[in-house]
């Protein structure tokens, strides 16, 4: 069985934690069943289904800490696991950043599962490869993506009296359109917990009408331009920033939220009084699990409000170090955005470049969170309100701090998987001014 209740789980968890003697345990227990279809030059590849059950056994005698993982759950594996992960404990180092397990928690009500996604077969997975590929072979271009769904749980119990569970569901979709020559592409992807809300038609007709359009691109001398960023393309940059506002690393001087003689810039208005992003479990479109690894309870948290940083995450072991309440992170990411979309940032445009996505994002400043990237799969010439002509790709460094404050327009949030960071994240299309592009690139 690879998908358990919440009782279920509970009363599994309960029997391993009886045949513990360590100090402290913890137990997660998490399952899934995986569904996929991948397909190359307009050709089904491979598809399958995979079911999943984990196990993992922490335990911690002091500072030292154990654990142990199996993914079988006869009695004798059980009673196994647990004497494996307390035998590596007793020989584990110290960690002096260890922290005491948490007792008993309250946590928010989420809804991540549905029952439409739960339900997704073999026809069906099917059927997006068919829809993507038929686009394409239109246009005589070729396709080659990927749809993955999961039906998830996971929970956890510990020796404190600690226990949670949730379940969820997860679609996500990725396809890249070029010609046989390999000369254009375009890209598009989704990822959605309700498969209603997901259109395989119309998500391929994006990545295909931007491979047909993506021809003949001509160069551009690089410098500072005025920048339309499709959500995809924002939502890596702001991401980083994002898992960048962090208390210790600005308490020690290694972040962009490190003030100038000590402390950190929490107060401080930092960003373009447009920009308000903040973390929220029960949010209706991006919904998650309430808790982190800690198993502290997550809520609506507030981290930058009218372009003020209004808090920084708080390890436990870095609140009792400096006397600080801890602050977990958020495990989802919002940027709130306007009412325009990507059409009416391209037609209120008069100068600039559209971008379809980042990729190859490396850091080169953590102080100043300066990146430097390439655009990729599609990026355009806009003149009048309208795309004039593809253009060249770009190596650009910029730093989503500086980005954030040359806010010329923001659109509506769409929700968007953030693929180099593997997170999905609900951020607005938006227009940028003087955006630097430092060279070019042959890459389609």
């Amino acid at each position: 069985m690879a998908l358990y209740t919440k009782e279920e789980a509970k009363k599994l968890m309960e029997r391993v934690l009886s045949y513990a003697t360590a100090e402290e345990t913890e137990i997660n227990l998490s399952g899934n069943i995986d569904g996929n279809i991948r397909y190359a030059r307009n050709s089904v590849s491979t598809s399958g289904e995979v079911i999943n059950v984990n196990l993992a056994v922490s335990s911690s005698y002091g500072k030292r800490t154990g654990i142990a993982t199996i993914d079988e759950l006869d009695e004798a594996s059980l009673k196994k696991v647990v004497a494996r992960a307390e035998e590596l404990a007793k020989l584990a180092p110290e960690n002096d950043e260890r922290m005491p397990l948490l007792g008993p928690q309250t946590f928010a009500e989420t809804k991540e599962w549905f029952e439409s996604t739960a339900k997704i077969n073999p026809d069906y997975r099917a059927s997006v490869a068919e829809a993507s590929i038929k686009a394409a072979e239109e246009e005589k271009l070729v396709a080659a993506g990927f749809f993955n769904d999961t039906n998830f749980f996971n929970a956890v119990l510990n020796s404190k009296g600690l226990f949670a569970y949730h379940r969820g569901t997860n679609a996500t979709f990725n396809l890249t359109v070029r010609d046989e020559a390999g000369t254009t592409s375009g890209y598009a992807n989704d990822v959605q917990n309700d498969i209603s809300k997901f259109d395989a038609k119309a998500t391929s007709m994006r990545a295909v009408k931007k491979a047909a359009a993506n021809r003949n691109a001509v160069a551009l001398e690089p410098g500072k331009y005025t920048v339309v960023l499709e959500p995809l393309a924002a939502a890596e940059l702001i991401q980083r920033m994002f898992f960048a506002m962090n208390q210790r690393t600005a308490d020690e001087g290694r972040s962009f939220m490190t003030k100038t003689g000590g402390g950190t810039r929490v107060g401080e208005k930092l960003f373009d009084e447009r920009v308000t992003m903040y973390s929220d479990p029960q949010h209706p479109e991006l919904p998650t699990q309430a808790w982190d690894g800690e198993g502290q309870a997550l809520s609506k948290t507030m981290w930058i409000e009218k372009g003020v940083v209004k808090n920084l995450a708080v390890s436990r072991y870095w609140a009792e170090k400096t006397g600080k309440a801890p602050l977990p992170f958020g495990a989802n990411m919002i940027m709130e955005g306007g009412t325009e979309s990507l059409e009416d940032l391209i037609k209120g445009t008069q100068r600039g470049i559209l971008v379809t996505r980042f990729w190859y994002i490396r850091q080169v400043d953590p102080k100043t969170e300066l990146y430097t990237g390439l655009t990729r799969d599609g990026t355009f010439y806009i003149e009048n309100g309208k795309i004039k002509h593809p253009v060249k790709n770009f190596r650009y460094n910029e730093s989503p701090v500086i980005m954030l404050n040359n806010v010329d327009a923001l659109g509506k949030p769409v929700r968007v998987l953030a693929e180099e960071t593997g997170s999905t994240v609900l951020v607005p299309p938006m227009r940028i001014r003087d955006f630097t592009f430092s060279s070019l690139s042959d890459a389609v």
